[in-house]
Protein backbone atom coordinates (compact mmCIF):
# COMPACT_ATOMS: atom_id res chain seq x y z
CA UNK A 1 0.00 0.00 0.00
CA UNK A 2 1.36 3.42 -0.92
CA UNK A 3 2.53 5.98 1.63
CA UNK A 4 -0.32 8.42 0.89
CA UNK A 5 -2.74 5.64 1.76
CA UNK A 6 -0.94 5.11 5.05
CA UNK A 7 -1.34 8.78 5.96
CA UNK A 8 -5.02 8.73 5.04
CA UNK A 9 -5.87 5.64 7.07
CA UNK A 10 -3.82 6.74 10.06
CA UNK A 11 -5.74 10.01 10.04
CA UNK A 12 -8.92 7.93 10.26
CA UNK A 13 -7.47 6.05 13.25
CA UNK A 14 -6.71 9.41 14.87
CA UNK A 15 -10.34 10.44 14.33
CA UNK A 16 -11.39 7.30 16.18
CA UNK A 17 -9.07 8.19 19.07
CA UNK A 18 -10.43 11.75 19.20
CA UNK A 19 -13.99 10.39 19.39
CA UNK A 20 -13.33 9.04 22.91
CA UNK A 21 -11.68 12.21 24.22
CA UNK A 22 -13.80 12.25 27.40
CA UNK A 23 -14.05 8.48 27.95
CA UNK A 24 -10.83 6.56 28.47
CA UNK A 25 -9.03 8.10 31.45
CA UNK A 26 -6.75 6.95 33.01
CA UNK A 27 -6.01 4.98 29.84
CA UNK A 28 -4.81 6.73 26.68
CA UNK A 29 -7.13 7.70 23.83
CA UNK A 30 -6.39 5.18 21.08
CA UNK A 31 -7.98 4.54 17.70
CA UNK A 32 -7.61 1.67 15.24
CA UNK A 33 -8.79 1.01 11.69
CA UNK A 34 -8.32 -2.20 9.69
CA UNK A 35 -7.95 -1.97 5.92
CA UNK A 36 -7.57 -4.48 3.08
CA UNK A 37 -7.35 -3.67 -0.62
CA UNK A 38 -8.20 -0.04 0.24
CA UNK A 39 -11.44 -1.13 1.87
CA UNK A 40 -12.26 -0.32 5.48
CA UNK A 41 -12.98 -3.58 7.28
CA UNK A 42 -13.36 -2.38 10.86
CA UNK A 43 -12.69 0.52 13.19
CA UNK A 44 -12.81 1.20 16.89
CA UNK A 45 -11.53 3.22 19.83
CA UNK A 46 -10.52 2.39 23.38
CA UNK A 47 -13.48 2.32 25.75
CA UNK A 48 -13.90 3.18 29.41
CA UNK A 49 -11.20 1.73 31.70
CA UNK A 50 -11.77 -2.00 32.01
CA UNK A 51 -13.47 -2.14 28.61
CA UNK A 52 -11.99 -3.29 25.30
CA UNK A 53 -9.11 -1.43 23.69
CA UNK A 54 -9.19 0.07 20.21
CA UNK A 55 -7.67 -2.92 18.40
CA UNK A 56 -10.16 -5.37 19.90
CA UNK A 57 -13.08 -3.06 19.09
CA UNK A 58 -11.90 -2.79 15.46
CA UNK A 59 -11.52 -6.58 15.16
CA UNK A 60 -15.00 -7.11 16.59
CA UNK A 61 -16.43 -4.54 14.19
CA UNK A 62 -14.80 -6.24 11.20
CA UNK A 63 -15.98 -9.69 12.23
CA UNK A 64 -19.53 -8.47 12.80
CA UNK A 65 -19.43 -7.49 9.11
CA UNK A 66 -18.02 -10.95 8.21
CA UNK A 67 -14.71 -9.63 6.88
CA UNK A 68 -11.62 -11.82 6.53
CA UNK A 69 -8.73 -10.12 8.37
CA UNK A 70 -5.81 -12.22 7.11
CA UNK A 71 -3.49 -10.11 4.97
CA UNK A 72 -5.00 -6.81 6.16
CA UNK A 73 -3.28 -3.70 7.54
CA UNK A 74 -3.95 -2.42 11.05
CA UNK A 75 -3.50 1.32 11.71
CA UNK A 76 -3.13 2.01 15.43
CA UNK A 77 -2.42 5.36 17.09
CA UNK A 78 -0.42 3.82 19.97
CA UNK A 79 1.78 0.75 20.21
CA UNK A 80 -0.46 -2.23 21.08
CA UNK A 81 -0.22 -3.33 24.69
CA UNK A 82 1.71 -6.55 25.35
CA UNK A 83 0.83 -7.15 29.00
CA UNK A 84 -2.14 -8.38 31.00
CA UNK A 85 -4.00 -5.64 32.83
CA UNK A 86 -7.77 -5.41 33.13
CA UNK A 87 -7.87 -6.80 29.57
CA UNK A 88 -5.66 -9.30 27.70
CA UNK A 89 -2.77 -8.05 25.51
CA UNK A 90 -3.99 -6.39 22.32
CA UNK A 91 -0.90 -7.55 20.46
CA UNK A 92 -2.07 -11.16 20.84
CA UNK A 93 -5.45 -10.32 19.32
CA UNK A 94 -3.74 -8.64 16.37
CA UNK A 95 -1.39 -11.59 15.77
CA UNK A 96 -4.35 -13.99 15.86
CA UNK A 97 -6.02 -11.92 13.10
CA UNK A 98 -2.98 -12.61 10.82
CA UNK A 99 -2.51 -9.16 9.26
CA UNK A 100 0.27 -8.50 6.77
CA UNK A 101 1.16 -5.10 8.23
CA UNK A 102 0.68 -2.99 11.33
CA UNK A 103 1.24 0.78 11.13
CA UNK A 104 1.73 2.53 14.48
CA UNK A 105 1.66 6.28 15.14
CA UNK A 106 3.69 6.29 18.35
CA UNK A 107 5.51 3.94 20.69
CA UNK A 108 4.24 3.52 24.23
CA UNK A 109 6.71 4.69 26.93
CA UNK A 110 4.72 2.77 29.55
CA UNK A 111 7.38 0.56 31.22
CA UNK A 112 4.95 -2.38 30.90
CA UNK A 113 5.03 -1.98 27.10
CA UNK A 114 8.11 -0.01 26.01
CA UNK A 115 8.64 -1.58 22.56
CA UNK A 116 7.58 -5.09 23.52
CA UNK A 117 4.38 -4.85 21.49
CA UNK A 118 6.30 -3.86 18.37
CA UNK A 119 8.89 -6.60 18.92
CA UNK A 120 6.21 -9.25 19.39
CA UNK A 121 4.51 -8.29 16.12
CA UNK A 122 7.82 -8.48 14.27
CA UNK A 123 8.63 -11.85 15.83
CA UNK A 124 5.30 -13.11 14.45
CA UNK A 125 6.47 -12.18 10.94
CA UNK A 126 4.25 -9.10 10.63
CA UNK A 127 5.65 -6.02 8.87
CA UNK A 128 5.60 -3.05 11.25
CA UNK A 129 5.87 0.62 10.31
CA UNK A 130 6.25 3.14 13.15
CA UNK A 131 6.25 6.90 13.76
CA UNK A 132 3.49 7.87 11.31
CA UNK A 133 1.73 11.09 12.45
CA UNK A 134 3.39 10.73 15.85
CA UNK A 135 2.91 14.34 16.88
CA UNK A 136 -0.81 14.28 16.06
CA UNK A 137 -1.16 11.14 18.17
CA UNK A 138 0.76 12.76 21.02
CA UNK A 139 -1.55 15.79 20.91
CA UNK A 140 -4.40 13.47 21.92
CA UNK A 141 -2.47 12.06 24.89
CA UNK A 142 0.10 14.50 26.34
CA UNK A 143 -1.04 13.74 29.88
CA UNK A 144 -0.70 9.97 29.61
CA UNK A 145 2.75 10.28 28.03
CA UNK A 146 3.84 12.85 30.63
CA UNK A 147 2.69 10.56 33.43
CA UNK A 148 4.54 7.58 31.95
CA UNK A 149 7.70 9.63 31.42
CA UNK A 150 7.76 12.03 34.38
CA UNK A 151 5.30 10.60 36.91
CA UNK A 152 3.09 13.69 36.73
CA UNK A 153 0.22 14.97 34.55
CA UNK A 154 0.35 17.52 31.75
CA UNK A 155 -0.94 20.84 33.06
CA UNK A 156 -2.38 23.85 31.28
CA UNK A 157 -3.98 26.98 32.68
CA UNK A 158 -7.04 28.54 31.07
CA UNK A 159 -6.79 32.33 30.99
CA UNK A 160 -9.20 35.06 29.86
CA UNK A 161 -7.87 38.54 29.21
CA UNK A 162 -8.19 41.80 27.38
CA UNK A 163 -5.83 42.73 24.53
CA UNK A 164 -3.54 44.36 27.07
CA UNK A 165 -3.32 41.21 29.17
CA UNK A 166 -5.71 42.14 31.99
CA UNK A 167 -7.96 39.55 33.64
CA UNK A 168 -9.97 41.69 36.09
CA UNK A 169 -10.45 45.20 37.37
CA UNK A 170 -8.85 46.09 40.68
CA UNK A 171 -12.29 45.94 42.31
CA UNK A 172 -12.39 42.26 41.33
CA UNK A 173 -14.90 42.56 38.49
CA UNK A 174 -14.12 40.09 35.70
CA UNK A 175 -17.49 38.81 34.50
CA UNK A 176 -17.30 38.94 31.66
CA UNK A 177 -14.20 39.98 29.75
CA UNK A 178 -14.55 37.30 27.08
CA UNK A 179 -17.69 36.23 25.24
CA UNK A 180 -20.20 33.50 25.96
CA UNK A 181 -18.75 31.59 22.99
CA UNK A 182 -15.28 31.64 24.52
CA UNK A 183 -16.62 30.51 27.89
CA UNK A 184 -18.50 27.65 26.23
CA UNK A 185 -15.37 26.65 24.33
CA UNK A 186 -13.51 26.50 27.63
CA UNK A 187 -15.83 23.75 28.81
CA UNK A 188 -14.35 21.42 26.17
CA UNK A 189 -10.99 21.74 27.92
CA UNK A 190 -12.57 21.09 31.29
CA UNK A 191 -14.26 17.98 29.87
CA UNK A 192 -11.08 16.44 28.43
CA UNK A 193 -9.14 16.95 31.66
CA UNK A 194 -9.02 14.58 34.62
CA UNK A 195 -8.88 17.40 37.19
CA UNK A 196 -10.03 21.03 37.19
CA UNK A 197 -7.75 22.86 39.61
CA UNK A 198 -8.40 26.22 41.25
CA UNK A 199 -7.29 28.20 44.28
CA UNK A 200 -8.99 29.38 47.45
CA UNK A 201 -9.11 32.97 46.17
CA UNK A 202 -11.22 32.00 43.16
CA UNK A 203 -13.60 29.98 45.35
CA UNK A 204 -14.01 32.91 47.78
CA UNK A 205 -14.45 35.55 45.08
CA UNK A 206 -16.44 33.74 42.36
CA UNK A 207 -17.99 30.77 44.22
CA UNK A 208 -17.80 28.69 41.00
CA UNK A 209 -19.11 25.20 40.30
CA UNK A 210 -16.19 24.35 37.96
CA UNK A 211 -18.29 21.67 36.25
CA UNK A 212 -18.73 20.87 32.56
CA UNK A 213 -22.08 22.26 31.44
CA UNK A 214 -21.76 23.50 27.85
CA UNK A 215 -21.43 20.08 26.24
CA UNK A 216 -22.40 16.49 26.91
CA UNK A 217 -19.81 14.40 28.74
CA UNK A 218 -19.99 10.88 30.21
CA UNK A 219 -18.05 11.99 33.28
CA UNK A 220 -17.20 15.11 35.25
CA UNK A 221 -13.55 15.75 36.07
CA UNK A 222 -12.57 15.89 39.72
CA UNK A 223 -12.51 19.47 41.02
CA UNK A 224 -9.53 20.37 43.21
CA UNK A 225 -8.67 23.38 45.38
CA UNK A 226 -5.29 24.60 46.60
CA UNK A 227 -6.09 25.91 50.10
CA UNK A 228 -3.00 26.02 52.31
CA UNK A 229 -4.87 26.92 55.54
CA UNK A 230 -8.08 24.96 54.85
CA UNK A 231 -10.13 28.16 54.94
CA UNK A 232 -12.63 27.21 52.23
CA UNK A 233 -16.26 27.78 53.30
CA UNK A 234 -18.21 24.58 53.82
CA UNK A 235 -21.11 26.20 51.96
CA UNK A 236 -19.11 26.77 48.74
CA UNK A 237 -21.06 25.79 45.62
CA UNK A 238 -18.18 23.64 44.40
CA UNK A 239 -19.13 21.12 47.11
CA UNK A 240 -22.14 19.81 45.17
CA UNK A 241 -21.78 16.11 45.98
CA UNK A 242 -19.40 15.26 43.12
CA UNK A 243 -15.78 14.45 44.08
CA UNK A 244 -13.62 17.39 45.21
CA UNK A 245 -10.04 17.29 46.46
CA UNK A 246 -8.76 19.98 48.83
CA UNK A 247 -4.97 20.24 49.12
CA UNK A 248 -3.84 21.87 52.33
CA UNK A 249 -1.06 21.98 54.92
CA UNK A 250 -3.53 22.36 57.78
CA UNK A 251 -5.56 19.50 59.25
CA UNK A 252 -8.94 20.28 60.81
CA UNK A 253 -10.39 16.83 61.45
CA UNK A 254 -13.88 18.02 62.40
CA UNK A 255 -14.25 20.18 59.30
CA UNK A 256 -12.74 17.44 57.12
CA UNK A 257 -15.30 14.95 58.47
CA UNK A 258 -18.19 17.28 57.69
CA UNK A 259 -16.95 17.86 54.16
CA UNK A 260 -16.34 14.15 53.63
CA UNK A 261 -20.11 13.75 53.82
CA UNK A 262 -20.22 16.00 50.71
CA UNK A 263 -17.71 13.78 48.86
CA UNK A 264 -14.78 16.09 49.63
CA UNK A 265 -11.38 14.53 50.29
CA UNK A 266 -8.84 16.51 52.31
CA UNK A 267 -5.24 15.81 51.27
CA UNK A 268 -2.57 17.16 53.63
CA UNK A 269 0.56 18.04 51.67
CA UNK A 270 4.05 19.20 52.62
CA UNK A 271 4.57 22.92 53.12
CA UNK A 272 6.91 24.98 50.97
CA UNK A 273 7.51 28.68 51.65
CA UNK A 274 4.39 28.82 53.78
CA UNK A 275 2.10 27.28 51.15
CA UNK A 276 1.13 23.89 49.76
CA UNK A 277 4.06 22.32 47.92
CA UNK A 278 2.75 22.36 44.34
CA UNK A 279 5.40 19.90 43.12
CA UNK A 280 4.11 17.44 45.71
CA UNK A 281 0.53 18.00 44.52
CA UNK A 282 1.41 17.11 40.92
CA UNK A 283 3.41 14.08 42.04
CA UNK A 284 0.45 12.92 44.14
CA UNK A 285 -1.88 13.34 41.17
CA UNK A 286 0.46 11.29 39.03
CA UNK A 287 0.18 8.44 41.51
CA UNK A 288 -3.62 8.69 41.24
CA UNK A 289 -3.29 8.14 37.46
CA UNK A 290 -4.28 11.72 36.61
CA UNK A 291 -3.30 12.51 33.02
CA UNK A 292 -4.38 16.10 32.32
CA UNK A 293 -4.98 19.02 34.69
CA UNK A 294 -6.96 22.09 33.64
CA UNK A 295 -6.32 25.15 35.83
CA UNK A 296 -8.83 27.99 36.27
CA UNK A 297 -7.43 30.33 38.87
CA UNK A 298 -6.39 33.85 39.69
CA UNK A 299 -2.98 35.52 39.33
CA UNK A 300 -1.74 34.11 42.66
CA UNK A 301 -1.98 30.41 41.84
CA UNK A 302 -1.10 31.01 38.19
CA UNK A 303 2.05 32.82 39.26
CA UNK A 304 2.97 30.14 41.78
CA UNK A 305 2.56 27.36 39.23
CA UNK A 306 4.64 29.28 36.70
CA UNK A 307 7.46 29.97 39.17
CA UNK A 308 7.45 26.31 40.23
CA UNK A 309 7.95 25.25 36.60
CA UNK A 310 4.71 23.27 36.56
CA UNK A 311 2.83 24.99 33.72
CA UNK A 312 3.30 23.01 30.51
CA UNK A 313 0.82 24.91 28.40
CA UNK A 314 -1.22 28.13 28.27
CA UNK A 315 -4.80 28.28 26.99
CA UNK A 316 -5.58 31.96 26.52
CA UNK A 317 -8.86 33.52 25.41
CA UNK A 318 -8.24 37.13 24.41
CA UNK A 319 -11.06 39.64 23.98
CA UNK A 320 -10.72 42.68 21.68
CA UNK A 321 -10.92 45.08 24.63
CA UNK A 322 -8.52 47.42 26.40
CA UNK A 323 -8.82 47.65 30.20
CA UNK A 324 -5.80 49.76 31.06
CA UNK A 325 -4.58 49.67 34.64
CA UNK A 326 -6.09 46.43 35.99
CA UNK A 327 -5.11 43.00 37.32
CA UNK A 328 -2.69 40.93 35.26
CA UNK A 329 -2.73 37.19 34.62
CA UNK A 330 0.23 36.21 36.80
CA UNK A 331 1.45 37.54 40.14
CA UNK A 332 5.23 37.42 39.81
CA UNK A 333 8.29 39.14 41.26
CA UNK A 334 9.41 42.23 39.36
CA UNK A 335 11.94 41.35 36.66
CA UNK A 336 15.05 43.44 36.14
CA UNK A 337 16.08 42.02 32.77
CA UNK A 338 14.07 40.95 29.71
CA UNK A 339 15.98 37.68 29.49
CA UNK A 340 14.38 36.70 32.82
CA UNK A 341 10.99 36.44 31.08
CA UNK A 342 9.18 33.11 31.00
CA UNK A 343 9.23 31.99 27.37
CA UNK A 344 6.48 29.92 25.72
CA UNK A 345 5.94 29.05 22.05
CA UNK A 346 2.64 29.61 20.25
CA UNK A 347 1.40 26.53 18.40
CA UNK A 348 -2.30 27.18 17.74
CA UNK A 349 -4.47 30.21 17.03
CA UNK A 350 -8.23 29.93 16.65
CA UNK A 351 -10.99 32.51 16.34
CA UNK A 352 -13.84 32.04 18.80
CA UNK A 353 -15.82 35.01 17.58
CA UNK A 354 -15.38 37.72 18.69
CA UNK A 355 -12.39 36.51 20.71
CA UNK A 356 -9.14 34.69 19.97
CA UNK A 357 -8.04 31.39 21.47
CA UNK A 358 -4.27 31.17 21.72
CA UNK A 359 -2.34 28.11 22.83
CA UNK A 360 1.32 28.18 23.80
CA UNK A 361 3.59 25.61 25.43
CA UNK A 362 7.10 24.97 26.62
CA UNK A 363 8.57 23.62 23.40
CA UNK A 364 11.49 21.80 25.00
CA UNK A 365 9.11 19.93 27.30
CA UNK A 366 6.90 19.00 24.34
CA UNK A 367 9.92 17.84 22.35
CA UNK A 368 10.92 15.57 25.24
CA UNK A 369 7.49 13.91 25.14
CA UNK A 370 7.65 13.57 21.36
CA UNK A 371 11.10 12.03 21.47
CA UNK A 372 9.87 9.46 23.99
CA UNK A 373 7.17 8.14 21.63
CA UNK A 374 9.35 7.86 18.53
CA UNK A 375 10.35 4.23 18.02
CA UNK A 376 14.09 4.06 17.47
Amino acid sequence: MSQPDDFYWMSKALEQAASVMFVTTPNPRVGCVIVKNRQLLGQGATQKAGGPHAEVCAIQHARENRHELAGSTFYVTLEPCSHYGKTPPCVDAIIAAKPARVVIAMADPNPLVGGRGIAKLQEAGIEVRCNLLSEQALALNPGFISRMLNGRPWLWTKLASSLDGRMALYNGQSQWITSAAARADGHYWRARSCVVLTGLGTVLHDDPLMTVRSLATPRQPVRAIIDSRFAVPETARIFNGEPVWVFTTHLDEAKAARLLAKNVQLIVMPEKNGHVDLDAVLAWMGKQQINEVHVEAGPGLNGALLQAGLLDELLLYMAPKILGDAQGLFRLPVLSELDQAYQFDFFETQTVTPDLRLRARLQNRWDTLLNSVVHK
